[in-house]
């Protein structure tokens, strides 16, 4: 799911660390898990239930966020001999520590997926199990669904399977981590081929026409007696390492498709709308956007390493809207596409933070093995894509509700002050709309008489209001 990333110093802002608490007590977003949960979790992680079948001879490696401990993936390549490639992908078990219906399946059940703020996670499963016994850590032997896809010399897939096996990650890399041994050229030939891999699985979303956005995390840092806003551009092994997650993603769903059972992440088409905005942003930022450039193109034209072109790619998340997820039996559906990726696609690559995942693999297992699906997959199939759309309802709210926050912190002393920005929304009644402003590079509601759509404005800074957590423009 395409999100705005923000980030924040190690020495959080009191009044943006109190506003983010609130935040959370408003949502009833949990602080931790009951009693019984945590319980439940300590006597999983003492237990698991381990596959006989042993691959840990592969030499797996997990690339992630610095710091991180809940890791789903840990991955290795090859070549074979007829020049393509052996993609080796495992994924936290969490069906190997979770009972169907024991107290952490409900808590996770009731939480749907990992809340994330910049100054805390809330996660999916307690961290005895998330961070711990369930997490794909270095050197310690996990039980993992163990995917093989099969690629030919220019990224195509040929075949792919999973099954269930213990596995042992050798190293947990940073990103930046992996991109300097990819940069040095005498690293793990995993790295090296994640780059060839990477960049062929690149090309041939190009091919299809399918768009997958790098956003840029958006952080706030000291500037001299207040705070301003900055973009970290992701790295190339970043989009590489997603390449990987959207290759197995879309192998599950493939397979689902033809056994005719699953859950897809679906996505339908973008609305007239939407891109409207979008064009009206660009040109709030000053992006040229040619008229003969469609939307997968102009996405890859942006320079994340440009603060515009890193807003430009923060908006460009609207037109993620309407994605969600499709479950289904007995028959195929009509609207599986993801219309983004132009592909059929699942979400199954990240069971530790998400819920559906673990249904996703399963499913996945199951059909491999010739099998029927497990019964306490197919009781809870239907009613996944309700569960997860309020789970993300609930996400986005506070994602939003922590960056509205942010833009009061910034702006919160600058009541009064006149700013340049675009007005790229107005209502029906052209008297309230949404402007981009300029700088810093944020979007506002905005108010005045007929709003001029698309044109710039000079607009007066009303309020920044740490109560409702939202700033508003007037026209000046």
């Amino acid at each position: 799911m395409p999100a705005r990333k923000v980030g924040l110093p190690k020495v959080v802002p009191d009044d943006l660390a109190k506003g983010m608490a609130s935040i959370r007590a408003a949502m009833e977003v949990p602080e931790d898990f009951p009693a019984e949960v945590l319980a439940a979790a300590e006597q999983a992680a003492a237990a698991p239930r381990l596959p006989d079948l042993d691959r840990t001879d592969i030499e797996l490696i997990t690339i992630d966020p610095e710091g991180s401990r809940d890791l789903d993936q840990a991955l290795h390549i090859a070549t074979d001999a007829g020049g393509g490639f052996v993609v080796s992908y495992a994924i936290a078990d969490v069906a190997a520590f979770v009972t169907p219906d024991d107290p952490v399946d409900r808590e996770a059940h009731r939480r749907g997926m990992t809340l994330y703020a910049p100054d805390h996670r809330t996660p999916l499963h307690p961290t005895v199990l998330s961070e711990g016994a369930t997490s794909l850590l270095p050197d310690q032997v996990r039980p993992a669904l163990l995917w093989t896809i099969r690629l030919d010399a220019k990224g195509r897939t040929t075949d792919a399977g999973v099954v269930r096996a213990r596995v042992r990650s050798r190293a947990q890399l940073s990103y930046p981590e992996a991109q300097a041994e990819i940069d040095s050229g005498s690293g793990r030939e995993s790295l090296a081929l994640l780059k060839q891999v990477g960049q062929w699985r690149e090309q041939r979303e190009r091919d299809r026409g399918g768009v997958s956005l790098q956003i840029p995390e958006q952080q706030i840092e000291p500037d001299g007696d207040g705070w301003t806003l900055s973009y970290r551009a992701p790295l190339p092994v970043e989009g590489w390492n997603a390449q990987i997650s959207l290759l197995t993603g879309m192998a599950a769903a493939h397979m689902m498709l033809y056994g005719q059972v699953g859950i897809l992440r679906t996505m339908p088409p973008a609305d007239h709308q939407s891109l409207r905005r979008l064009h009206q942003t660009a040109k709030a930022l000053h992006i040229h956007w040619p008229a003969e450039l469609d939307y997968p193109e102009f996405v890859r034209s942006l320079d994340p390493r440009q603060p515009r072109h890193a807003a430009m790619l923060n908006a460009c998340t609207v037109l993620f809207r309407g994605a969600g997820y499709r479950s289904f039996s007995g028959g195929v559906p009509d609207d599986a596409e993801h219309a983004a990726l132009a592909s059929d696609y699942a979400h199954t690559t990240a069971p530790l933070r998400r819920l559906a995942d673990r249904y996703a693999g399963e499913v996945c297992v199951a059909l491999c093995a010739g099998r029927s699906v497990p019964d306490w997959v197919m009781r809870v199939l239907d009613g996944l894509p309700e569960e997860m759309a309020a789970a993300e309802h609930r996400a986005k709210k506070y994602e939003r509700s922590i960056i509205d926050l942010m833009e009061v912190c910034l702006l919160a002393d600058r009541v009064g002050e006149v700013f340049t920005g675009t007005v790229i929304d107005v209502d029906p009644d052209h008297k309230r709309g949404v402007v981009m402003i300029k700088d810093p590079a944020i979007e506002a509601r905005v108010v005045g008489d007929r709003l001029p759509l698309g044109h710039e404005v000079s607009v007066r800074l009303a309020s920044a209001d740490y109560a409702k957590g939202a700033v508003d423009f007037a026209l000046a």
